[in-house]
């Protein structure tokens, strides 16, 4: 396992625990930090044993205050913009373009293992743009939340253009983005940004038992399947598309060896025991969505 020094990894039976970790700085979000989420990620992905994936901050103030906003040193000692950056580049189709938390958020989008949100505190900024692409997202009754980018002088990133509308509805996703204004755990449980409130001593088991049972009852390659296909067809344009591919991976699945399992363990009223491996078990057709005919 990588020596990871902004992040933790840690994995506990089926479930692996990404913890932000730079409690000095609230887990202000950095580059650095950035890729190791995305190589803590492609652990999880490769490991057949992990099922779910709890993502978390450090310590009980903060699960992400945002990108670090420190200035950064010029070679003179002076401090320079936080944005400044010698290798500027007219070109925005030039990678140096991509923005740091969107990097991030279309790995955790690729997830092929559930994620799950722990939303320890101080949730702004990217800090709360990386939860988006979470597929559930549990908060401590004392998180706050903020998408502050108008207050900064620049826009939403990470694509939560295209996820914040889809999550909370397209009238409150303005209003936060275009006032930049910090809510409260109760908002954000009662437009729909949260699952779930819980108190901070609370939080990690409540978590840890939605995670649980996921691992316990499905199936990995039913899940991986339903994460990718919940996420990508509920945007297309016409159901024709959906039901396209919900054809194909019920009729892949339905004659796999899981399939056998889930009726089996249902009608002898036992723990079901699937064997089917993410790594090398997915449908013939997966990705479905990086071939031609579906860009």
């Amino acid at each position: 396992m990588p020596d990871f020094t902004q992040i933790k990894l840690s994995i506990d039976g089926p479930i692996a625990t990404i913890t932000l970790h730079r409690p000095e700085k609230m887990n202000a979000f950095t580059r650095l930090m950035m890729r190791e989420i995305i190589d803590a990620v492609d652990i999880t992905d490769a490991d057949d044993a992990v099922r779910a994936v709890i993502v978390t901050g450090e310590g009980d103030r903060a699960f992400c205050a945002g990108a670090d906003l420190t200035p950064p040193e010029n070679p003179d000692g002076t401090k320079a913009h936080v944005f400044s950056d010698p290798a500027t580049v007219d070109d925005l189709s030039d990678p140096i373009v991509r923005d740091g938390g969107g990097q991030l958020v279309m790995r955790l989008f690729n997830s092929q293992k559930p994620l799950i949100g722990a939303c320890n505190g101080v949730a702004v900024g990217v800090g709360a743009t990386m939860q988006l692409p979470f597929d559930m997202r549990l908060a401590s009754d004392t998180a706050r939340f903020g998408f502050v980018f108008a207050r900064r002088g620049i826009t939403p990133e990470a694509a939560s253009s295209w996820f914040l509308p889809r999550l909370v509805g397209l009238p409150t996703a303005l209003e936060w983005c275009m006032t930049g204004r910090i809510f409260d755990a109760r908002e954000a449980l009662d437009t729909g940004l949260v699952r779930s409130l819980h108190p901070q001593a609370e939080l990690m088991g409540a978590a840890r038992a939605l995670a649980l049972e996921i691992a316990e009852n499905t199936a990995p390659l039913s899940v991986a399947m339903t994460r990718a296909m919940l996420w990508r067809l509920s945007a297309e344009d016409h159901p024709m598309k959906a039901h396209r591919i919900d054809s194909r991976a019920i009729y892949r699945l339905s004659r796999g060896d899981d399939a056998k399992e889930g009726i089996a363990s249902f009608l002898e009223k036992r723990p079901p025991e699937f064997t089917g491996k993410v790594s090398t078990d997915m449908p013939d057709f997966y990705p479905w969505w990086q071939e031609p005919e579906y860009r």
